[in-house]
């Protein structure tokens, strides 16, 4: 998942974007208004993180200015604005949820996990695919109980597969929902690590879970040997 934080509080931003890297979420981020509408404009995002308190345009501004074009991607907002003034002024400009500062980084993952599963309509947390498994709280792989052992990019591409699986996901579309905005689109980066996870894969099932459909991208759901 490609998620956006937009926070001004240098230390509490790099805090977020490091959990959130850890747990194999690719993350861009920006201190102030006007970069974050340069990058809704240009990047799409699973999810964007959005502070009120921002120096040049305020939050506010840029919910208001994004949702002029934008109906459907996801914002959180994080904000030291608690009172339920503040929260019904957000939600009614657009935003899907508000989170009131301070706040622990585990409640701040579920609600991103809610928000971006929201649509798949998940009776859980777990993804499944045939016997492969996704948890994605402890945002691990197993298969038949046994974890299998990924790199961050690794899972985030499973996870995208497996949340969209069923229909072929280009590697144009892998681009902008898994890597941050420093990729380069014609790095062979990107097909070495699918490679890699398609091996691990195979390893652990016994068979391939992903195939190439030429000229679609990659699909994931087909048939279980």
């Amino acid at each position: 998942m490609h998620l956006l934080v937009v926070e001004d509080e240098h230390v509490m931003c790099d805090t977020i974007v490091r959990s959130l890297r850890r747990s194999a979420y690719s993350v861009d981020y920006c201190y102030d208004g006007d970069e974050a509408l340069e990058l809704l404009a240009v990047e799409r995002y699973d999810l964007v993180l959005l502070d009120l308190n921002l120096p040049g345009k305020d939050g506010m501004t840029v919910l208001r200015t994004f949702r002029q074009t934008d109906q459907e991607t996801p914002v959180l907002i994080l904000s030291a604005r608690g009172e339920v003034e503040d929260k019904v002024e957000g939600l009614d400009a657009g935003a899907n949820d508000y989170l009131a500062k301070p706040f622990h980084l585990a409640e701040l993952e579920a609600r991103i996990r809610s928000l971006t599963l929201r649509q798949f309509k998940q009776k859980d947390v777990l993804l499944t695919c045939g016997v492969l498994n996704f948890d994605t709280r402890t945002r691990t792989a197993s298969v038949k109980g046994e974890t299998i052992s990924l790199t961050r990019k690794e899972l985030g591409i499973l996870e995208y597969l497996m949340v969209h699986q069923g229909r072929p996901v280009s590697q144009e579309e892998l681009i902008d929902h898994v890597w941050d905005n420093s990729v380069d689109s014609f790095s062979n980066s990107i097909r070495v690590h699918i490679s890699a996870l398609r091996k691990k894969l195979r390893t652990a099932l016994g068979y391939d879970p992903i195939n190439n459909k030429i000229g679609e991208g990659y699909l994931m759901g087909g048939e279980v040997r």
